[in-house]
């Protein structure tokens, strides 16, 4: 008797930067675009937006996040896209948010051990390495501004 292999869920992350500036009615047709559209691909997420630059977080089935990181390393709202983290999850830190938004300053992001030096620089999401990005990962997972979360 064979069975077919139990689908894998993975966490993707990734910064990239901006094309052009996003205001606040650039950032909501954003994410209630991509919102629906990870509900319906059982995507879960968040988005960071700080000066031009993105960081974002996608959970789900293996194929169908990386049919999505396809589809934004050409979108052209994108540029220099890179994946910092790609791992398998036994559990999703944003389940309850198809696309989550929060809104984060440089200088909250200054506050976190390990990423002091790096946002107190001045220095953008691209240039975080892995490192660092699951550092920022893990003060979202212990609820640094997931009060603040909107999904």
């Amino acid at each position: 008797m064979t069975t077919e292999p139990a689908t894998r869920d993975i966490c993707l992350a990734y910064a990239s930067a901006a094309t052009r500036q996003f205001g606040p009615t650039d950032l909501a047709q954003l994410l209630a675009k991509a919102g629906s559209h990870n509900l319906q691909a059982g995507i879960t997420g968040m988005l960071l937006y700080i000066d031009g630059s993105f960081f974002q977080v996608l959970e789900g089935d293996a194929q169908v996040v990386h049919k999505l990181y396809d589809k934004i390393q050409v979108d052209p709202r994108h540029c220099q896209a890179i994946k910092l983290i790609e791992e398998p999850i036994d559990q999703r830190t944003f389940s309850q948010w198809s696309m989550g938004y929060a809104r984060v300053t440089r200088t909250e992001l200054a506050k976190i051990p390990g990423l002091n030096d790096f946002f107190g620089q001045g220095s953008s999401f691209e240039s975080l390495g892995e490192g660092r990005a699951k550092t920022l990962l893990a003060a979202f997972r212990q609820g640094r501004w997931r009060r603040r979360l909107h999904g």
